[in-house]
């Protein structure tokens, strides 16, 4: 720390603060998502396919990140991206049409995707190995805390002062944005320890963990499209049923992500896959038969439980990872995630009309698979031993 800087000028804690701001965005878009399209824009299964494959086309873009460092620095383009974020979901409510919501939900998602690969590459660059997955762990605490602010507001606004969707929107929206500029004011740049890549990166060592990042992107669509909307069509979820949901979730975050982070300091990244796949093949067969409305809230908590156990997956390629690799495989490993993300909305969409349970079941196959390629991560990952299988 230079001697201009005050004690609370420290990348952790600029993390901390972007990551509170990410949450009253993108978390009451999403707690709101459900009900404002099927109330005001008529969406069916199929449109909430489509939406949702071009909210992950900027994520499927990720790899543009790195081009964009030839002209920005990693830290102003996370705020940058924190601004898009803010500005998209404050213009979701004013436009409650099919059109409306696809564009203000892509603009939206090039803010959150490129933050979102702006602080996997930070958090690995600036916080040493063995502390990461507890900072992980944090950061999504963090979040969570911001989230539980956000449904305790909406459920307030919908249920006690009958708050209208623009102004909910256009609340949350500001307050990441008028975030967004005490970061950029209040802190000072902050030195990278290493040169990081300004090109593409791929390398045949790492296609472990691409190929687990693939099948995550997989695994987090089925949740965050189908989960959700299972509520609200099947069992007829109202908004404030489903931000009291959100809520539960984010306490359990609240609770027990930085305690996750430490047990998978602790046990590793191959048992806390192993565990979180195995829970996922439960879940998804669980979604696929249950006809009762509570247990599936209570699938949906567990379900969400189990993200948390994805720290494993970015502590596994910290630990593998050649440092000035780091920014550039950020990119890409979100593009990789998002190939799934951007095709499989729309085909289950599909799908969806006319067999949700297969929607479902489909996903505790991929879940297996998961399964089976973490079977593969050694004990004790490094460079040099990528894999169960490296020499």
């Amino acid at each position: 720390m230079s001697s201009s800087q005050k004690s609370w000028q420290r990348p952790e804690l600029l993390l901390f603060l972007m990551a509170f701001a990410v949450p009253l965005s993108f978390a009451s878009w999403q707690a709101l998502l459900n009900n404002f399209a099927i109330e005001r824009a008529a969406f069916t299964g199929k449109e909430m396919g489509m939406l949702q494959s071009l909210r992950e086309v900027p994520g499927f873009l990720a790899f543009g990140v790195v081009f964009l460092l030839l002209i920005v620095r990693e830290q102003p383009l996370a705020i940058i991206s924190l601004l898009l974020l803010g500005l998209g979901t404050a213009l979701t409510g004013f436009f409650p049409s099919v059109i409306g919501l696809y564009l203000t939900t892509v603009l939206m998602s090039i803010g959150f995707h490129y933050y979102e690969t702006m602080q996997t590459s930070l958090t690995q660059q600036w916080i040493p190995k063995e502390q990461a997955a507890e900072i992980f762990g944090r950061l999504i605490a963090v979040g969570s805390l911001a989230s539980i602010i956000a449904f305790v507001l909406i459920w307030a606004g919908t249920n006690l002062f009958e708050i209208d969707y623009c102004w909910l929107y256009l609340g949350f929206g500001g307050l990441t944005m008028v975030i967004a500029l005490i970061a950029w004011a209040l802190f000072p740049q902050f030195p990278q320890h290493t040169a990081q890549h300004k090109h593409m990166v791929l390398r045949s060592r790492y296609w472990l963990y691409y190929a687990l990042v693939f099948m995550s992107g997989a695994r987090r669509q089925i949740f965050m499209v189908f989960a959700g909307f299972l509520m609200v069509e099947k069992f007829g979820y109202s908004v404030s049923n489903i931000a009291l949901l959100f809520l539960v979730n984010a306490s359990f975050n609240v609770l027990f992500a930085r305690k996750i982070g430490r047990l998978i300091a602790r046990f590793g990244e191959r048992n806390a896959l192993l565990l979180e796949y195995t829970g996922l093949i439960i879940v998804f067969v669980g979604y696929a038969l249950v006809e009762t409305a509570w247990i599936g809230a209570g699938l949906y908590i567990l379900d969400h439980l189990f993200f948390a156990l994805a720290i494993s997956l970015k502590t596994y390629f910290q630990k593998i990872a050649a440092p000035e690799d780091i920014a550039s495989t950020a990119g890409v490993s979100f593009t990789i995630n998002h190939i799934a993300a951007v095709c499989l909305p729309v085909i289950f969409g599909l799908i969806w009309l006319n067999s949700p349970s297969l929607v479902f079941f489909i996903g505790a196959v991929m879940a297996l698979i998961s399964f089976s390629l973490s079977l593969l991560i050694p004990r004790f990952p490094e460079q040099g031993r990528e894999t169960c299988l490296s020499r």
